[in-house]
């Protein structure tokens, strides 16, 4: 018998480093260790209940056949009336697509448009699976980092120099995962400046944590900031961040006409439709009261806070306040080259979160897995309880550390 032969494209893929750790640290729970899991990108609030009645609505009327090809009309209608009430966008129906959760709007886009060698720009710190779909879809992902002195956002000459000719889309996420960068008018106007010289380069904004911004921050998307763009942007988001309905998989996207017909053939060889059900409560996620997520918003403010300042208190750790988002990223270059108990000396920020891990039992992401090192990116969407322990062990495990 022949042993399996896996497809060359995936060579270089792996399964994401979050998932990976949050696999050990849930094993680690399983044998008895008080293991804190600050790795993954998922509120801990409830799905509100009035869209959990919608989808028992739905179930109870029948509406669990199957539904057109890229959204109900009743969802495309309420992602229409989003747009044009939260973002200032009109768009018509046929430029409106949803998905089983917002990496297949990603997903179908890229499979939709790259052909061999097409590059797609990434700023970094970015979110793991980014590249990794770039490459699936057969394109190249340029990764450009975007520093701490900047808050982590990209800059127009950088951008301007990672421009070539096979330079096919420019990514955006903010706020961002794992950095919570923001992007104002003002920040993006310059980025969008350099893009309108590049007639062929088009945009695709990541806005999944827009309803997710604090100080009174204020949120705007590219194709806002600048109409002259909006017939070559995509512009996607969905309901499992700001809703907490990150189980449901549902995201959208609203863009051209073309490129959205073309993501729909991906689409129809894929998943085909998404859940009716799903579809039904993501319909009064967004056309029902919305005041739950200033409440919520405010929570994720008060956590932020305790961790950012909880993590500049210790010695060696430095992080920047985010604008946006629920995760807080910290670098740790003052901790490297230091020793733990164990003789084992720290050379990475992979090194101290694995030390962490299994001497704290403390699990966070280093800042390898989004492509910027030396940081480390922790979730605060956990209970204030959780994350006043958990900032006492890594203050306890990082005052242990020697020269």
């Amino acid at each position: 018998m022949s042993s399996f032969r896996k497809a060359s494209r995936i060579d270089a893929i792996g399964v994401s480093q979050i998932l990976q750790i949050g696999k050990k640290a849930a094993q680690m729970k399983r044998d008895g260790k008080p293991v804190i899991i600050l790795g993954a990108g998922e509120p801990d609030f409830d799905t509100p209940a009035n869209v959990k009645n919608a989808a028992i609505s739905a179930i109870m009327a029948g509406d669990t056949k199957y539904t057109p090809l890229d959204g109900t009309p009743a969802l495309k209608q309420a992602i229409q009336a989003k747009f044009l009430r939260d973002n200032g966008l009109q768009y018509d129906l046929d430029e409106i697509t949803v998905s089983s959760g917002a990496k297949q709007i990603l997903f179908n886009a890229f499979m939709a448009s790259l052909e061999p060698g097409d590059e797609v720009i990434i700023p970094t710190p970015y979110w793991t699976s980014y590249s990794d779909i770039v490459a699936i879809a057969g394109g190249k992902p340029v990764l450009v980092p975007c520093h701490q002195e900047n808050d982590f956002r990209l800059t127009a000459s950088d951008l301007e120099a990672a421009i070539t000719g096979k330079t096919r889309w420019v990514m955006f996420n903010a706020p961002s995962n794992p950095a919570g960068a923001t992007y104002g008018a003002e920040d993006y106007r310059p980025l969008l400046d350099v893009i309108l010289e590049h007639p062929d380069v088009w945009i695709l904004a990541d806005d999944i944590y827009e309803k997710i911004v604090y100080d009174g921050f204020e949120f705007v998307t590219p194709a806002q900031v600048e109409p002259r763009l909006k017939d070559r942007c995509l512009t996607m988001n969905g309901v499992s961040k700001a809703y907490a309905m990150t189980g449901w998989r549902i995201g959208y996207g609203a863009g051209p006409k073309a490129l959205i017909a073309a993501m729909a053939v991906i689409q129809s060889q894929s998943t085909s439709c998404p859940s009716s059900v799903s579809q039904a409560a993501a319909v009064e996620a967004l056309n029902g009261p919305q005041d739950i997520l200033t409440d919520r918003c405010d929570s994720f403010r008060q956590r932020r806070d305790l961790v950012v300042d909880g993590l500049n208190a210790i010695e060696g750790i430095t992080c920047i306040r985010p604008k946006g988002a629920f995760y807080a990223f910290a670098g740790c270059e003052g901790v490297l080259g230091k020793r733990t108990p164990d003789g084992i000396i720290l050379g990475t920020d992979t090194d101290y979160c694995n030390y962490l891990l299994d001497k704290a039992h403390v699990a966070i992401v280093p800042g390898a897995a989004f492509g910027l090192s030396p940081y480390f990116r922790i979730s605060y969407a956990t209970s204030e309880a959780e994350l006043r322990e958990a900032l006492s062990r890594i203050a306890a495990a990082t005052k242990a550390l020697t020269n």
